[in-house]
């Protein structure tokens, strides 16, 4: 998308998830011209990009309405976005993400376990080296972490699970928002990393499993409660080849 094409669907997009266009309402779609300035070709093809995301219809005589949220394409990256930036349900969308994360990440660490290649290793290796390094600085900190979990869900070789990257780079995102930010405390995050790598490494699904569960619990607590936990015993990777 160019960047006029791309600002005004973000606009009109953040409109509607902030709420400015409530569910069931008209957009006066001849307003939006003079508005920003632009042709009616623009606005035109902005809310064709909009509407393939679920959040308006086009109708005769009726004109451009706004759906009801149950119509929206949630795991779309622009509406994740969009929610993130309107901050009306900040709590609300953070809690969605996480359980989402829970359910998604154990499953990926497993079947990265089971199906990783060489490369796939040589990846999640070069990720926790540069997560380990970053020590206290935020921004490299965040970016190796996200780098060390998509590398992970590329190690189960799923492409459908490959897909739901989306779902954990605005998991990370959001947490890092909150969670990693220069004179904040957080527990240190390369224990828990590392007891993942190792059981991806040794080809021990369970331990892999466990160990990322672990982490993301943790991830929960030291969001929440800016409190240590208590370190709960992980089942340690097996020798298996």
């Amino acid at each position: 998308m160019t960047n006029l094409h791309s600002g005004l669907v973000d606009m009109l997009g953040l409109r509607i998830v902030r709420g400015d266009y409530p569910p069931g309402s008209r957009i006066d779609v001849d307003a939006l011209e003079p508005e920003f300035g632009v042709s009616k070709t623009a606005i035109r093809e902005a809310l064709r990009v909009i509407r393939e995301k679920g959040l308006i219809d086009s109708w005769p005589k009726r004109g451009t309405i706004v759906n009801d949220r149950k119509a929206w394409k949630l795991l779309d990256s622009d509406v994740i976005m969009w929610r993130r930036s309107a901050r009306r349900d900040d709590d609300r969308l953070l809690a969605e993400l996480s359980q989402l994360r829970d359910v998604i990440e154990p499953a990926a660490a497993k079947l990265a376990a089971q199906y990783r290649t060489p490369g796939d290793l040589e990846a999640l290796r070069r990720s926790f080296a540069e997560f380990e390094r970053a020590g206290q600085d935020v921004e490299r900190l965040a970016a190796a972490d996200q780098d060390f979990h998509l590398h992970l869900l590329r190690a189960t070789q799923n492409e459908l699970m490959m897909r739901l990257d989306v779902v954990i780079v605005h998991a990370l995102h959001a947490r890092n928002r909150i969670q990693h930010h220069p004179g904040a405390a957080w527990l240190d995050p390369v224990p828990d990393h590392r007891r993942v790598l190792d059981a991806i490494e040794a080809g021990d699904p369970e331990a892999a499993e466990a160990a990322m569960k672990y982490a993301i619990r943790e991830s929960d607590v030291d969001l929440t409660s800016g409190e240590p936990a208590f370190m709960e015993p992980v089942a340690k990777a097996s020798s298996k080849p």
